[in-house]
């Protein structure tokens, strides 16, 4: 049976991110993917203007129609979680659809250059870590780390000792692979993997480019289809962080506006299948 990945994000029409990002790739990489929608938006937040539906009275009828059927997922990812009520609600479909060997994925979205998104309460700060203790991979980068677990922001200057500090502390929180990611090294940015009873390893790329909508997604739906597929978490991570340097390069090429995100239509052929 083809492998099944349940992808819990927000859906934004256009601007590349969240479940439009993570649909094709996922698909690309042979991985059935099954979006479960906590929102809809015209187009990502980062425009002048957009609609804007909250999907979460809607999520547990949605969700119980697939109980109906006895789904079950070899992979559970999430992303953007705006209230604790959608935190609670991924809790429990984590809890009804795993079975044994399911790969739980988050990606803490929760804030960027060391300041949380403007939703981000401390309550909610608090839920998204017990959400996080349920992961067997998490995806935080430097500012969502520090969060969470307790350590002070800073955007540069970061010792291996340090980054190896919250990762640990990350992983006993109950994740096996831990992923840092967007750590400024002067002209590089790098990623700090972290896999339980391995060597710890240091990624990094040279920077280009300006940041733009829908990159984190683009790595994290790689990670996760990857980790359904079997792909070693080493090898997956410089596989999604070197495809995502691909991509904005493309965008750069093409002139594509920052807010439209990534063109990774254009080279997903250049994506690996393992």
């Amino acid at each position: 049976m083809q492998k099944k990945l349940a992808v819990i994000n927000d859906i934004s029409g256009f601007g590349r991110c969240s479940i439009t990002v993570s649909l094709p790739i996922v698909s690309y990489l042979g991985v059935q993917c099954c979006p479960v929608p906590t929102s809809i938006f015209s187009n990502h937040t980062g425009y002048p203007q957009f609609f804007f539906d909250d999907y979460t009275d809607r999520m547990p009828e949605y969700i119980n129609n697939w109980k109906k059927l006895g789904l079950t997922f070899e992979g559970i990812a999430t992303g953007f979680l705006g209230s604790a009520r959608q935190i609670q609600i991924v809790k429990e479909f984590i809890k009804e659809f795993s079975k044994e060997n399911t790969q739980i994925i988050i990606d803490p979205v929760m804030g960027d250059y060391g300041k949380l998104y403007p939703t981000y309460t401390e309550e909610l700060c608090q839920e998204m870590k017990k959400l996080v203790s349920l992961a067997d991979i998490v995806t935080p980068n430097l500012t969502e780390c520090c969060k969470l677990t307790n350590v002070s922001y800073k955007d540069s200057g970061w010792k291996k000792k340090e980054l190896y500090n919250m990762a640990e502390q990350l992983s006993e929180q109950g994740p096996e692979k831990v992923v840092i990611t967007g750590i400024r090294q002067g002209e590089f940015i790098a990623n700090y993997i972290y896999e339980k009873g391995k060597e710890p390893k240091l990624i990094r790329t040279h920077k280009v480019g300006t940041e733009r909508s829908g990159t984190g997604d683009v790595f994290a739906a790689v990670i996760a289809a990857d980790s359904i597929n079997g792909v070693p978490f080493d090898k997956s991570v410089k596989k999604a962080s070197g495809f995502v340097k691909k991509c904005i390069l493309k965008s750069i090429e093409l002139d594509i506006p920052r807010t439209d995100g990534v063109c990774f239509e254009e080279i997903l052929y250049q994506l690996k299948r393992d």
